[in-house]
């Protein structure tokens, strides 16, 4: 069976844009860039004081303005609704804070007028060594409110020490409608865990220093009723053999494996 070849996007020239040669940049940029280029998900960056606008492919296709040209690199002539709507919301943002908006009101252009469409906001700030140099912003037209208990948003602890991985499942999490902290570290999960209260922890198994079973054992002695989600390279022979309930996703693993477990997690925990 004949497979269709994998199609690379010719790489930017960056030179051509306010943003000037990649070589230059912070690598929080070319992290985020990266990321932003290759996510599913529409993704607008706003960068530096001049605030120069970078997007994906996913975003010019939400917005459907036909003058959208990813993945841009310019500093716009109008400021994008995302960050127009309302001049006071980022201000946390700026400070370091990420931050999520739901159901609110953009215009999109569709079928050559412009139409009002209700769309779930997230933030993220993107640091340099001086602080907060940028602002990520994921877009995602407005989830349905929930019907049922199971059906609302959960409060989870993400724990991974890889940065490009955290930031990725952070904002996948984010886009599925969940609101998320996150660590590098076992060290560091704990005393948020102790200060905050989240329905889950997602923690990595192989972690530097304390193990990802470890956190999970004494995140329990804390909360009792936090459910457990793994990322393992074990799969379920993991979960088989520890002392307490846990649920585990196998890497590499899928949108849609991480979205239907955290729905089964969300049945468990209402309904208990």
């Amino acid at each position: 069976m004949n497979h269709p070849a994998a199609v690379t996007p010719p790489t930017p020239d960056w030179s051509q844009t306010a943003l000037g040669d990649a070589a230059s940049w912070p690598s929080s940029l070319r992290l985020t860039i990266d990321i932003l280029l290759n996510s599913p998900q529409a993704m607008l960056l706003m960068w530096g004081p001049q605030q120069i606008m970078v997007y994906n492919e996913a975003y010019a296709a939400l917005i459907g303005l036909p003058s959208l040209r990813p993945p841009g690199g310019n500093v716009p002539s109008m400021q994008p609704a995302a960050w127009s709507w309302n001049s006071a919301a980022l201000a946390p943002v700026r400070e370091g804070r990420s931050l999520s908006y739901r159901g609110c009101t953009l215009p999109l252009w569709r079928d050559g007028r412009m139409e009002q469409q209700a769309l779930d906001l997230y933030y993220t700030p993107v640091k340099d060594s001086d602080g907060v140099a940028g602002i990520l912003c994921t877009l995602a037209l407005a989830r349905p409110a929930a019907a049922a208990d199971n059906q609302a948003p959960l409060r989870l602890l993400v724990v991974e020490d890889n940065n490009d991985a955290r930031y990725l499942v952070c904002e996948t999490l984010r886009a599925l409608g969940h609101e998320v902290e996150a660590v590098a570290s076992g060290e560091e999960a704990l005393p948020m865990l102790g200060q905050q209260q989240f329905d889950v922890l997602f923690t990595d198994v192989s972690l530097p220093g304390m193990s990802g079973v470890d956190l999970a054992r004494q995140a329990l002695q804390q909360r009792p009723e936090l459910a457990i989600l793994f990322a393992s390279g074990y799969g379920d022979e993991l979960t088989r053999h520890l002392e307490f309930p846990a649920q585990s996703l196998q890497k590499p693993y899928d949108i849609e494996q991480l979205q239907a477990m955290l729905e089964h997690i969300a049945t468990t925990l209402r309904a208990g």
